[in-house]
């Protein structure tokens, strides 16, 4: 396979690459530093990414930009496209988008392997997604301010207006006990609650409690989202991905590093993305629980 992966030296990019190459693809890490990519693209210049398209089976966007004409012109170039990030209002942009190639979205540990563990407990009732990360880890830029910029601003979800960081609920989280978490806008719910017939609810904390109590404050402080992003608190760099059914047992999901994590679900993507038809394609659509079970970096459970 010859894959483009946008951001490809980033915390996500550099191990997505990593496992593409031990796998055999031919793999160009791309980005705006001619020190560490392969190939010089800056995505504010979509001619230069146009240049980069010719004779890729697969664009990765590991880079954090959101821009829908990127999916259509990688898709105008007979390539299908994956993308990781976490926004809503973006994935809402791409469906919205006619597009001539395959999409595959929600293509992370959070979204993506949450859409599955909630695939495999999907029933009658509403399901709860936790999403608990290590507060210890170096996340990308991109992460950063996603998480950050969540702060003080609303979504719409089945129950009515919700802002991110407030109406807790109390998780027990394998390995790390009872925990309160927090509503926070990550993408998948809404294609869940669509399309399970169900309502979903995505919660969040990180493992240090101090920096999880901090973001439910500062939630409701006016231009919080707006704050240096320099704080670092202790905690390591484990993370916890878990669904809650209304009646029945929990899956979940487990390991370190999330940024490695995103890169790992996404790299199984790339192996799926050629074979689908033209339009978005959410996760859960493109993979399934089990296509991790021989996964030796991530722990499956029950």
């Amino acid at each position: 396979m010859r894959v483009l992966v946008l951001g490809g030296y980033g915390a996500v990019g550099r191990p997505l690459v990593e496992r593409l190459r031990a796998a055999g693809d031919s793999v160009v890490a791309a980005g705006r530093d001619p020190v560490r990519a392969d190939r010089v693209v800056d995505l504010r210049d979509l001619d230069s990414y146009r240049g980069a398209l010719e004779q890729v089976d697969v664009v990765v966007n590991a880079s954090g930009a959101e821009d829908p004409r990127l999916a259509a012109l990688a898709g105008a170039a007979g390539a299908a496209f994956i993308d990781v990030t976490a926004s809503t209002e973006y994935i809402a942009r791409l469906c919205n988008t006619e597009q001539s190639g395959p999409v595959v979205v929600d293509a992370g540990l959070a979204p993506g392997l949450t859409s599955l563990l909630a695939v495999a407990v999907a029933g009658a009732g509403p399901i709860d997604l936790a999403v608990l990360l290590g507060a210890g880890e170096q996340h990308g830029a991109a992460a950063v301010a996603w998480t950050y910029g969540l702060l003080g601003h609303r979504f719409r979800a089945d129950d009515g207006m919700v802002r991110n960081y407030s109406g807790p609920a109390v998780f027990e989280l394998p390995g790390y006990g009872r925990r309160r978490m927090y509503r926070a806008d990550f993408s998948d719910q809404h294609t869940l609650t669509r399309e399970l017939g169900v309502p979903v609810r995505t919660y969040f904390a990180v493992d240090s409690r101090l920096a999880t109590a901090g973001l439910a404050a500062l939630t409701w402080v006016p231009g919080a989202a707006r704050m240096p992003r320099g704080l670092h608190f202790p905690g390591s760099d484990g993370w916890l991905v878990l669904a809650r059914p209304h009646t029945g047992p929990a899956r979940w999901a487990r390991g370190h590093n999330q940024s490695r994590a995103t890169a790992l679900v996404a790299a199984a993507a790339v192996r799926r993305a050629t074979r689908l038809e033209a339009g978005v394609h959410p996760l859960h659509r493109v993979l399934a629980l089990a296509d991790f079970a021989s996964e030796p970096e991530f722990e499956l459970g029950p």
